[in-house]
């Protein structure tokens, strides 16, 4: 699940709003060990696309 929730938010990372609604979706459905994999993997992601920073407000809660 953890893949294919990277893939569905690299496929809409176009779109600011669709990403954090995706992400919010991911975080709901993934494991929390699944959870820190990808909050390290988004944090990376995001590092050349500044519009997405925004959703890193997701992962705090």
């Amino acid at each position: 699940m953890l893949e294919y929730s990277k893939t569905v938010l690299k496929k809409v990372s176009f779109d600011t709003l669709l990403f954090c609604k995706e992400l919010k979706k991911a975080l709901k459905t993934l494991l929390p060990e699944e959870v820190e994999e990808l909050k390290i993997w988004l944090e990376s992601f995001i590092t050349d696309k500044p519009e997405l920073k925004q959703s890193l407000v997701y992962l705090k809660a």
